[in-house]
C-alpha cells in the first residue's frame, strides 16, 4: 500500500512551563490522513515517551516500522505530537549545554560542546505534570476542532502514561479509548497535592536540593540506547540487523543542535539526544481508581513485551518500582485487556514483533478488542496464539 503524506501543523498553545510561562509556543504535530475525504473514524493521537522523540519512536521511517503510518494505511486520521522539550516542539533553556545533567556533562559534553563541566544557569525542572496534560489538552482541542468530533483515541508508549493515564482520567469526555505500549507505571508514585485529585504536591519548579530536579535536561548517547536495548534482545532475529544505526540516526534528525554534540570521531560528532526533566505526580493506585473512569468509560489495552526491564522494573524506591500487570490490577472497570508479548523488549516499535503490535491496534481501535479478545490478561506467543495468563 502507497504511504500517506504527512501534513505538518504547528499548534499555537500558551506554555504553562515554568521557564516559558505564558509564552506563546507552537507545538509540533504530525498528521497521517487516512480517511480522506470523509474523515471517519475517529481521530487518533499518539504521544512519544521519556526520552525518545516522537517521530523517531512512532514513525520511523524505514521498511514498514512506522506506526502512525501504519494505522494511517488501515483508514485512521492519524496525529503525532511533540511535547515541549522534545523533538520538534521548543525546547526552553535546553540551547545552553550548563543546563544538561550535572552527572552526565563530563562523559557526554566534554569537550563537545563544553571544555568543562558547569553548573546549571537553570537550576531547575523544566516539565511537569500539569504542564504537559496542558500541551496534550491544547493538541486534544486542536483534533477536536478541526475535525468535528467529540472525542479521540490515545495511543502512547512508555512514560506517554504518565500524561495521558491522568488526562483520561481527568476528561473522559474527551477520550474514546486508551492503549498503550510499554506504559512506566509506579504502584507508589508520586502523590498529588493532600486534599486535591491531580494538584501539584510542590511548588514548582523545583530546584535543588532535589538534584534529580535541579537542572531541565537529560541526555541520551547511542551507547545508552544499546545499554538498555541489547540486554533485552532474548530471541534469534529479534531485532533486524543494523537497527540501532537506523534508530539513532532518526533521533538525531529530530535534534539538529544535538545532532552537533558529542564526542569527536575523524572531526565528526557523534550526536546526542537532549530530552526534558520533567516532574510527574497523579498516576499511581491512589489515581487509577478514581471515578471508575479507566475500564468503564474508557477502555484500556495494555501491551509490553515479555523481556522488557523498564516498563517491568522492580525496586525499592517507589518511585522507579514500576509494573504493567500492577497497572492491569488498579484499572477499575472490566473493560480491560493486557497482552505480554513473546521475543520482545521495551523498544517492540523497532523490534520484529512490530508488525504484531501494529495488528493490535488496529483491531483494537476498530473494536476496542483484540482477535476477539475484549478483557482479561493473556500472552502472545510467537506462533501468534494468545494464551490466558491468571
Amino acid at each position: 500500500m502507497p504511504n500517506i503524506p504527512p501534513q505538518d501543523h504547528a499548534v499555537p498553545h500558551v506554555s504553562t512551563i515554568p521557564a516559558n510561562a505564558n509564552e506563546h509556543v507552537e507545538l509540533f504535530v504530525r498528521e497521517y490522513d487516512g480517511t480522506r475525504p470523509h474523515h471517519d473514524p475517529e481521530p487518533v493521537l499518539m504521544l512519544h515517551g521519556r526520552s525518545v522523540p516522537a517521530l523517531a519512536g512512532l514513525d520511523l521511517q524505514h521498511d514498514g516500522y512506522s506506526w502512525a503510518q501504519n494505522l494511517a494505511q488501515a483508514g485512521y486520521d492519524v496525529f503525532v505530537m511533540d511535547l515541549q522539550g522534545s523533538g520538534r516542539s521548543p525546547r526552553p533553556e535546553m540551547d545552553n549545554p550548563c543546563n544538561a545533567n550535572p552527572g552526565q556533562q563530563k562523559a557526554d559534553l566534554v569537550p563537545n560542546p563544553l571544555a568543562a563541566p558547569c553548573p546549571p544557569a537553570y537550576p531547575k525542572q523544566l516539565g511537569n505534570s500539569q504542564s504537559e496534560w496542558d500541551e496534550l489538552d491544547t493538541v486534544v482541542e486542536f483534533i477536536r476542532q478541526l475535525r468535528h468530533v467529540p472525542q479521540v483515541a490515545f495511543v502512547g508508549w512508555s512514560a506517554a502514561a504518565f500524561v495521558m493515564g491522568p488526562y483520561a482520567i481527568q476528561h473522559p469526555g474527551k477520550v474514546s479509548s486508551l492503549m498503550f505500549l510499554a506504559p512506566i507505571y509506579p504502584p507508589g508514585g508520586n502523590a498529588s497535592k493532600p486534599g486535591t485529585r491531580f494538584g501539584a504536591p510542590h511548588p514548582l519548579p523545583l530546584t535543588s536540593p532535589a538534584a534529580q530536579f535541579g537542572f531541565p535536561m537529560n541526555l541520551l548517547t547511542k551507547a545508552d540506547l544499546a545499554h538498555v536495548w541489547d540486554p533485552e534482545l532474548k530471541c534469534p532475529d529479534q531485532r533486524e540487523s543494523g537497527m540501532l544505526d537506523v534508530v539513532w540516526a532518526a533521533i538525531l534528525d529530530n535534534d539538529a543542535l544535538g545532532k552537533t554534540w558529542g564526542p569527536l570521531n575523524s572531526g565528526v560528532p557523534d550526536g546526542i539526544c537532549r530530552f526534558r526533566n520533567s516532574f510527574w505526580w497523579g498516576w499511581n493506585d491512589m489515581t487509577v481508581p478514581l471515578d471508575n473512569t479507566l475500564g468503564t468509560v474508557v477502555p484500556v489495552l495494555l501491551v509490553y513485551g515479555e523481556d522488557d526491564t523498564q516498563a517491568i522494573h522492580p525496586s525499592t524506591d517507589p518511585r522507579t518500582d514500576f509494573s504493567v500487570p500492577a497497572l492491569y490490577t488498579a484499572i477499575p472497570g472490566t473493560d480491560k485487556l493486557m497482552i505480554r508479548v513473546a521475543c520482545a523488549g521495551h523498544q517492540m516499535v523497532w523490534e520484529n514483533r512490530a508488525k504484531d503490535l501494529h495488528h493490535m491496534a488496529r483491531e483494537w481501535l476498530k473494536h476496542t478488542a483484540v482477535d476477539g479478545l475484549k478483557s482479561g490478561s493473556y500472552a502472545l506467543d510467537t506462533d501468534g496464539t494468545y494464551i490466558p495468563v491468571p
